[in-house]
């Protein structure tokens, strides 16, 4: 059973199933496949009516009964009237046993939602860690500013904190994504794009990202050395540089160090 009610633009919805000996064997779709062999008296008729093959109707009810503790659906063949299929009185029971649990569910599910009040930010936060992507660092912000070339469009997003970052990606990308100002949107940069320096402050560099923050972590390995770096409004950056880099700068946790990384190296991405 689910329960789905707005919450701004966020749903709240929930799962209702039956477990038995370590399998599911009744849920909403089951329990509605059920109602609508108690309804038509026959597996195609309520295959049909529930909107799948008759197949999965058979094996789902062969499932339903090999599962229960006693029978829910009793199918006959042939006779008079060339057979059909109805419920147990166990299988009106289980019906109605489980609309009582999904009414008791709804009610959960609204306190739930009074409680929470405005989901829209949880729901925000969880769809952002839910991102599956190889790159080490994602960061989540807004849309400042999007400046259009030739060929190339330059997009300008505040992340926590307001600590600005620069990406440029090409005319389509900005056309495919439909991004304007104003939008939530996730900037992508490979760890191994990431140069770290440790005095920067009045060096002259192209690169339009330049960090300078307090070193929260050093891995140090044979070939490569990964540094995490704090750069304000609870951002950390991830570089991989290589070992000797590491020891010739010697960084070490604690220390000052700035990230910086070329706008190009930025992907773009929204939700």
């Amino acid at each position: 059973m689910a329960r789905n009610n707005k919450m701004n633009n966020t749903r709240l919805s929930g799962n209702l199933w039956f477990h038995q000996r370590g399998s599911e064997y009744l849920g909403g779709a089951q329990i509605l496949l059920l109602e609508k062999i108690d309804e038509l008296g026959s597996i195609t008729k309520a295959a049909k009516g529930v909107g799948i093959s008759y197949k999965t109707a058979w094996d789902t009810v062969n499932m339903i009964n090999n599962l229960a503790e006693h029978p829910l659906v009793d199918r006959s063949t042939g006779g008079k009237g060339g057979g059909g299929t109805s419920l147990t009185a166990e299988g009106k029971k289980v019906i109605k046993q489980f609309k009582t649990i999904q009414e008791e569910h709804s009610k959960f599910l609204s306190n739930l939602e009074s409680r929470l009040g405005d989901a829209e930010g949880l729901y925000q936060f969880l769809r952002r860690i839910s991102m599956k992507v190889s790159a080490r660092n994602t960061f989540a912000g807004n849309v400042t500013a999007i400046t259009k070339g030739a060929v190339n469009a330059e997009v300008t997003m505040s992340l926590k904190g307001g600590v600005p970052l620069v990406a440029v990606v090409t005319n389509g990308a900005i056309d495919n994504l439909a991004l304007k100002v104003g939008d939530e949107a996730y900037a992508i940069i490979k760890a191994s794009s990431v140069i770290v320096g440790t005095d920067l402050h009045d060096a002259k560099i192209s690169a339009r990202n330049v960090f300078c923050g307090t070193i929260a972590k050093v891995i140090e390995g044979p070939v490569n050395t990964e540094v995490d770096v704090e750069i304000g409004g609870g951002n950390i950056v991830s570089a991989v540089i290589t070992h000797g880099s590491s020891e010739r700068l010697e960084l070490k946790v604690g220390g000052h160090a700035c990230v910086l990384f070329k706008a190009s190296s930025v992907i773009v991405g929204v939700s």
